[in-house]
Formats: C-alpha cells, sequence, structure tokens
C-alpha cells in the first residue's frame, strides 16, 4: 500500500492505493503555517477514519506546487510513517515527453495529471484541472506535452469579484436552478458556473482547431465534478487522476 499526496495552493488531495485501488481519496486545506507534527496528525487521523494500519504503508509518493509546504509535508510523513516520499519533480522518471520552451519549469501537477491521462486514456487528450487555478494540457496524437493553459480557477474569480464589489457577498457554489437568475445569489451562481463551462467549451474547440482533429477530454480537481455537467463537449470527470498519476510515476522509479 502506497500513499499519495498532491499539495496545491488551497487543498491537499490524500489517498492511499493498494495494488491499483484507491482505497480513499480526502482533501484537506493547504495550511502554510502548519508544522510538520500538524500534517501528521492529520495524516494519522485520515488514515486511521479509513480504518486502514499505517504500519501497511510502504512508500510515498508527493507532488507540490507549494515548494514552502513541500519539506514540512514530508517530515511529517517520515515522523509517521518513517518512509522516505517520492516527490515529483527534476530528475524523476515520468515517461512523460515535455516539448514546451522550460520542461524543468512545468508544474509538477500539470506532469501527474498529464501521466494519468496518457495512461488511462487514449491520446490526444486534452487534460483539465480545475482548482485555484484552472490549467489545460494539451497531448497530441503521439503522447507529447505540447503547451496548454492556465485560467483563473472559478472561486479565485468569484472570490476577486466579491472583494471588489460592496454589495455582493460570498455565496455556496452550486448548480443553479435557472440560467437567469432571479435573485442576487443565483445571478452570480448562474453567471459563475455558466461562464466557467461556456469558457471550457470555448477553448476546446480553439484548443482542437489548432491541432486539426478532436481529442479526449478528461477533467478533474474538486470543482470539476459541478462543472462538466454544464459543458456541451463529452468531457470525462475522473476525481482519482492526481493519484492515478502519482501510482504510474512511483511504480516508475520503485
Amino acid at each position: 500500500m502506497i500513499l499519495a499526496i498532491d499539495i496545491g495552493n488551497t487543498n491537499i488531495v490524500i489517498g492511499c492505493i493498494k495494488g491499483d485501488r484507491i482505497l480513499f481519496n480526502e482533501r484537506v486545506s493547504t495550511d502554510h503555517k502548519a508544522t510538520d507534527l500538524e500534517y501528521a496528525i492529520q495524516l494519522k487521523t485520515i488514515i486511521e477514519i479509513h480504518n486502514l494500519d499505517k504500519n501497511e504503508i510502504e512508500g510515498a509518493v508527493m507532488s507540490s506546487v507549494v515548494p514552502s509546504v513541500t519539506g514540512i509535508v514530508k517530515h511529517a510523513v517520515k515522523k509517521l510513517l518513517d518512509i522516505d516520499t517520492l516527490v515529483v519533480g527534476p530528475g524523476i522518471k515520468t515517461g512523460l515527453r515535455i516539448l514546451i520552451d522550460s520542461p524543468s519549469r512545468l508544474g509538477s501537477d500539470l506532469v501527474v495529471d498529464a501521466v494519468a491521462g496518457i495512461n488511462y486514456y487514449k491520446a490526444p487528450l486534452i487534460v483539465i484541472d480545475m482548482g485555484t487555478a484552472t490549467t489545460m494540457s494539451v497531448i497530441d496524437k503521439d503522447n507529447n506535452y505540447i503547451g496548454g493553459m492556465i485560467i483563473p480557477g472559478m472561486r479565485t474569480s468569484l472570490d476577486a469579484l466579491v472583494s471588489g464589489a460592496a454589495q455582493l457577498s460570498k455565496i455556496q457554489l452550486k448548480q443553479p436552478e435557472n440560467i437567469i437568475g432571479k435573485h442576487t445569489a443565483e445571478c452570480m451562481q448562474s453567471g459563475i458556473m455558466n461562464f466557467t463551462a461556456s469558457g471550457i467549451d470555448g477553448c476546446i474547440d480553439r484548443i482542437e482547431e489548432a491541432l486539426g482533429y478532436k481529442c479526449t477530454v478528461v477533467a478533474t480537481g474538486g470543482l470539476g465534478g459541478l462543472i462538466v455537467p454544464l459543458c456541451k463537449h463529452d468531457i470525462i470527470y475522473d476525481d482519482d487522476l492526481l493519484l492515478k498519476g502519482l501510482l504510474v510515476i512511483y511504480r516508475k522509479n520503485r
């Protein structure tokens, strides 16, 4: 059994994988002030909630886009499990051919998503990850990572709107009952969610036009489950995509 961790700007995705089976997929808030002990307690609690024995965990793999938290969580894993964590980065075998200007600067989360994409789905691929930022990664028909897009995430955009408009307050992100909102909260829900879905549809159209062929489209991320049903394109939603990619990379480097 291995422990897989992805550290994002807003959330940390944590999962345990036994064989090819993902035993759980949990999210906790990324806390820049937490100590390694506090993260170790969180990990221990999550493992125990799922009735797993931490002594059965034989390895750990992690990707991170928050360097200040990476080492702390790595130390937390060492403190709890007494094992060293494989951290995705330069020098790690991924099997991914990256054809962009600075391959070493590609975010580890994008690498992991793309690795999962080419191993579990059919290229050419557009992989969408909806988090603090919405990212779109493009893998061509020869399984090469050729680039993508980075867009402000839905929650990020909403927070900016609320902070800049005195009469607008925070709302719960959920699918609106009406496309044409009947009150302020519903107008905001419909606006941000349908705008995001329409933007994703439009970007897919433009990417496929630039490539000259259709792509398999896969989405992941905490907000993906809300947006994919609103899109007009056929998009596969896979909430476990990051964990699957981490598993593939762990096996390549074991």
